[in-house]
């Protein structure tokens, strides 16, 4: 069975034809394939399934594809799920390189083109290596505290991620450059290095900067220093203020 068979894509597009074609193309290429021909009928679709994928385009009748996205997306303005923006309104790329979407192409397009932006977001998802027999995301998590990194590798383990761990900040940023992780979640006070100083630098490093971060810092809970350091650094997804096993496993749920 090939990779891409463990891959779900929905198609989103109003333009029947180009559905069934892609559809047909994906299908032929071990993708499973799910269409809608609307917003409000992808909507539907999510409620029954997760795709790891959507294609999306953007005119089309009642929300339109920027509706749709935002129906999609956290308090944050990021999608929940990885998107890519299909669509023959190419005066719109612009608009796209400030929103959180995963590659913009312009119809019409060649389907080998397609295939190849799909792929290369499925890497670059995945990380380098993740995505082998298991297919498992690969998790960085810095956390100095033994007891806390155990609990945490075991939960995350248990839902299903492959999960890697530094005990420091700057042990954190290298290992970030070695396996290129899915995600990346760290304890705020860390040693040499605290969790949002080193997510700053993430944020500048050619090779990791598009990788996202959650922190976790349970001495500052409810602290506007903590809001404020989500804001400031583009990559920090989430602050939580628990090192809850559950909340973290779901905080990197919802990111991924």
């Amino acid at each position: 069975m090939s990779e891409n068979a463990k891959k779900k894509i929905l198609l989103v597009d109003d333009e029947k034809h180009l559905l069934m074609s892609l559809k047909d193309y994906l299908t032929f290429e071990e993708f499973e394939v799910l269409t809608a021909r609307s917003g409000e009928e992808a909507l539907k679709a999510l409620e029954k399934a997760a795709p790891d994928l959507i294609v999306l385009d953007i005119s089309m009748p009642g929300m339109g594809g920027v509706g749709f996205l935002r129906r999609i997306s956290n308090e944050h303005g990021i999608p929940r799920y990885p998107v890519l923006v299909l669509t023959a309104r190419s005066a719109m790329r612009e608009f796209f390189d400030t929103v959180e979407v995963d590659g913009f192409l312009e119809k019409p397009c060649d389907e080998s083109d397609l295939l190849a932006k799909i792929r290369k977001i499925f890497v670059h998802r995945m990380g380098p290596g993740v995505a082998g027999e298991r297919g498992r995301q690969r998790i960085l998590l810095a956390e100095d505290d033994a007891s806390v990194a155990d609990r945490l590798c075991e939960a995350l383990r248990d839902a299903g991620y492959d999960v890697e761990v530094a005990r420091s900040g700057p042990e954190a940023l290298e290992k970030a450059t070695m396996v290129k992780p899915s995600l990346i979640v760290m304890k705020e006070i860390l040693p040499r290095l605290n969790g949002s100083a080193a997510a700053s630098l993430i944020e500048v490093m050619p090779s990791v900067s598009t990788i996202p971060v959650i922190l976790y810092d349970e001495t500052r809970a409810g602290s506007p220093e903590a809001g404020s350091r989500r804001r400031d650094v583009k990559r920090v997804r989430r602050v939580l203020h628990t090192s809850d096993s559950a909340e973290v496993v779901k905080a990197v749920s919802d990111a991924l």
